[in-house]
């Protein structure tokens, strides 16, 4: 599988194993500019958001470098 795939937030949400609901709050406004690694997503129109899978993957590194500091 290519990791430059775009995903749907259903198909993110099941990378994930997440609810679609919870994909959808990380991308609220209010969600992104509360966290310090926003969610990687973008919006085709105004009800179609998208992640490319490269930037999921970033994304996750990034959260498990994080979690890796605040254990150490």
């Amino acid at each position: 599988m290519n990791d430059d795939q775009v995903l749907t937030i259903e198909e993110a949400a099941q990378f994930l194993k997440m609810t679609e609901k919870q994909v959808y709050e990380l991308t609220r406004t209010r969600s992104q500019e509360r966290m310090e690694h926003p969610f990687p997503a973008f919006s085709i129109h105004s009800k179609a958001k998208r992640v490319r899978k490269s930037d999921l993957m970033t994304w996750i590194d990034a959260l498990a470098k994080q979690g890796a500091r605040r254990v150490n």
